[in-house]
């Protein structure tokens, strides 16, 4: 653990809400993101070779279909560029009712969380948590794929959530309406439980 703090320290991790002028360095990112998360969910490109159900031709396509609507809906949906040392590293996108697939009372969900492959292991995760959740104090849910294919992500929620909020949240079997059985996470934060 004194190795990952140390190594933390030394990089400077930002998570940061994106604007439009920043969107297409998400959109970069993104179709790595679906790369990593075919492995999980044990998916396929559909036939023009994007992580997509249906027929989305280009990335082009996809950006605007899937993306468009996160900087469309300001102070309701929260996407997020984490940068070390100024560089991209990740994404993570925030929802707000009453584009979340959760119970009345939450306040925050984590709709998707992403790291470069580079960045994990390092704390950065854990920092870019960290910072989110620090600013949008509430209640909220995290939910992942249950499998064991999932072991890595799973450790890591479990991990931070450990370290943030000192271990108070739940944990549970739920259901996604469109993906099925997910592994649900569910905590609460103010400015001033967040910890380091």
């Amino acid at each position: 653990m004194d190795c990952i703090n140390h190594e933390v320290n030394k990089l400077n991790v930002t998570a940061r809400l994106c604007g439009m002028g920043e969107k297409f360095i998400i959109n970069n990112i993104y179709p790595l993101y679906l790369h990593d998360l075919s492995e999980v969910w044990e998916r396929k490109t559909n036939r023009y070779g994007v992580f997509e159900n249906d027929d989305t031709r280009t990335l082009i396509e996809q950006n605007r279909v899937v993306f468009d609507i996160w900087w469309e809906h300001p102070n309701v949906l929260f996407p997020y560029l984490i940068t070390v040392d100024d560089i991209p590293a990740g994404l993570a996108f925030v929802a707000t009712s009453p584009f979340i697939p959760c119970p009345h009372y939450i306040d925050y969900y984590m709709n998707e969380f992403f790291l470069l492959r580079n960045y994990r292991g390092k704390g950065v995760g854990k920092e870019a948590v960290r910072q989110i959740i620090g600013k949008m104090p509430g209640q909220w849910e995290v939910q992942t794929n249950p499998t064991e294919r999932n072991e890595r992500a799973k450790r890591f929620w479990r991990r931070t959530l450990n370290t943030c909020i000192n271990g108070k949240y739940s944990e549970e079997l739920g259901h996604h309406p469109d993906v099925g059985e997910m592994l649900v996470f569910r905590f609460s934060t103010s400015s001033e439980k967040v910890s380091n």
